[in-house]
């Protein structure tokens, strides 16, 4: 029997493999609109970030998600993301 492969992907907060579904997608549109994409299928340039407030406040502090989708975020994102994580917890 063929063993399936686990997509991996890396956070831009703490630099680590981890596989797709325990990380949050942030996505940016064609229009250049962020979002974040809970399921994972929104078309656009995506970062991937764990779901802790260390890896959530070093992609804030260090400016990593911005790099990686190439515009600039604004603080209601990182709002959203720090208020997801607190739900789930």
């Amino acid at each position: 029997m063929k063993v399936k492969k686990i997509p991996q992907r890396r956070c831009v907060g703490c630099n680590n493999m981890k596989d797709k579904k325990e990380l949050i997608r942030v996505v940016r549109s064609a229009e250049g609109e962020v979002s974040i994409d809970k399921i994972g299928k929104k078309p656009g340039r995506g970062a991937y970030v764990c779901p802790t407030s260390e890896c959530i406040t070093k992609a804030v502090k260090e400016k990593r998600l911005e790099k990686a989708l190439d515009v600039a975020i604004g603080t209601e994102i990182y709002e959203k993301l720090l208020e997801d994580l607190n739900d789930e917890q």
